[in-house]
């Protein structure tokens, strides 16, 4: 059996995918380190046994992600090509979500925003440094945790009424086009006695709710109407609530593929095998 490897380097994590010959993943895994070299051998030598695998079954590795510029030439001889990040976004999230078209958002360690078009064109519109790094840096300073599922557990627990201001705590009357429970400031009503778990909640809610915004904008300067979201923060039991609300007051449709944490990696092998093929 021969596979392409597709590996995402990203700035906190490195994520693996094996395609087959038809396209279709064989099997996913996700390693933490944040030295590239390190992330990028440790998940291929762990991809390789828990797959039961040998080099020889590697038809091509194909590398993007930020950590991806660390790497030069082939990797233990096997011919290592690299696709660039946008591309590998673009492809991925379109592969995963069967859309033609659409506004594909990759929720990492910061934001990416990318137009991809009906005929394959993938256009950069923006970026933002609001994403899970910023959920890390924000939750180790005022619950002293970063790890994610850490706080992912603890959020859940928390009352996002103790921390923020909503619609109907400042008007009177509220306008139709509003949710009442739509919130009108971060943090902007935190209370005294905010538990750890409130704060966790409010911080998630900042940055989902900023990503929100920003696809909104997105849309609006390309004209699409649909949103892919792919990335970690996807995994997020906040994510698919909050940006529902965002498709119900701007009229937009939201879209979390199964699989989204590994669109970028998926998107690369992709990108190769429908230009080389499997070889």
């Amino acid at each position: 059996m021969k596979v392409i490897l597709g590996i995402d380097i990203g700035g906190s994590a490195t994520k693996i995918v094996g395609l087959g010959a038809d396209g279709r993943p064989i099997s996913m895994l996700r390693i933490n380190a944040e030295d590239p070299v390190t992330a990028l051998f440790g998940s291929l030598g762990n991809f390789l046994v828990s797959n039961h695998l040998e080099l020889t079954d590697v038809a091509r590795v194909v590398l993007t992600g930020v950590g991806a510029t660390f790497v030069e030439g082939d990797i233990f001889g096997i011919p290592t090509e690299q696709v660039d990040e946008f591309s590998a976004i673009g492809t991925g999230g379109l592969a995963l979500s069967g859309q033609e078209t659409g506004v594909v958002v990759s929720m990492g360690t910061g934001t990416a925003f990318l137009h991809v078009t009906r005929e394959g064109e993938v256009r950069h519109l923006c970026g933002s440094g609001i994403g899970g790094g910023t959920l890390s840096g924000l939750c180790r300073k005022l619950v002293g945790m970063e790890r994610f599922g850490q706080v992912k557990k603890l959020a859940l627990e928390g009352d996002l009424d103790h921390v923020d201001l909503t619609i109907q705590s400042i008007y009177r009357s509220i306008p139709p086009t509003l949710d009442p429970h739509m919130t009108a400031a971060n943090f902007g009503d935190l209370a005294e006695d905010a538990t750890p778990a409130d704060l966790a909640a409010g911080v998630i809610n900042l940055v989902l709710q900023a990503i929100g915004t920003m696809s909104v904008l997105a849309c609006r300067s390309c004209g699409a109407d649909t949103v892919i979201l792919t990335g970690s923060l996807t995994t997020l039991d906040q994510a698919g609530p909050n940006f529902r609300s965002f498709g119900r007051l701007y009229g937009l449709r939201y879209i979390i593929p199964e699989n989204a944490t590994f669109a970028t990696a998926i998107g690369a092998a992709l990108c190769s095998l429908r230009s080389k093929g499997l070889e």
